[in-house]
């Protein structure tokens, strides 16, 4: 596994790519690089790009190839958030719904806290059912700027 730093506006992203796709993303100093190697791959360079572009409001749906690694009730709530439109929310219970399992809202939340590939899959884009911004790996500030970067009023 490869991975490349990226400097954006909420800070450094660590970008990893497993050869057969982007499989993490990680905020400043949030895991260990160690065993790992510093490099590039057509992966990672499309990865940066379309962050880039986000970032500048330039781009609103990501088109890249990801392997994703999980449960299989992780994937499909992967898949489901992943439909979440640009400058859109839903709760925990919505996205439980989505995926035929309507008493799962609190699994739906710990499988977002497993989002190894966080703003490519918008877990920023799921809020609490009192319309409160629960939990986010990079913090409660980085999903506030996300969600205002995208236009949602918060």
């Amino acid at each position: 596994m490869i991975y490349k730093k990226f400097l954006s506006p909420i800070g450094t992203l660590t970008i990893f790519s497993s050869g057969e796709g982007i499989c993490r993303i990680d905020f400043e100093n949030k895991n260990s690089l160690e065993g790992f190697e510093e490099g590039n791959n057509v992966y990672i360079e499309e990865c940066i790009h379309q962050l880039d572009l986000y970032f500048k409001r330039k781009l609103k749906e990501f088109d890249l190839k990801l392997d994703l690694q999980g449960t299989d009730f992780q994937k499909a709530v992967w898949r489901e958030i992943s439909k979440i439109p640009y400058g859109k929310v839903k709760t925990y219970e919505e996205i439980a719904k989505l995926i035929d399992k309507p008493k799962a809202g609190r699994a739906v939340g710990q499988a977002l806290n497993k989002n190894p590939i966080p703003i490519i899959i918008p877990c920023h884009r799921v809020i609490g059912k009192d319309g409160n911004l629960t939990g986010f790996g990079g913090g409660i500030e980085i999903k506030k700027f996300l969600l205002s970067l995208e236009g949602v009023k918060i």
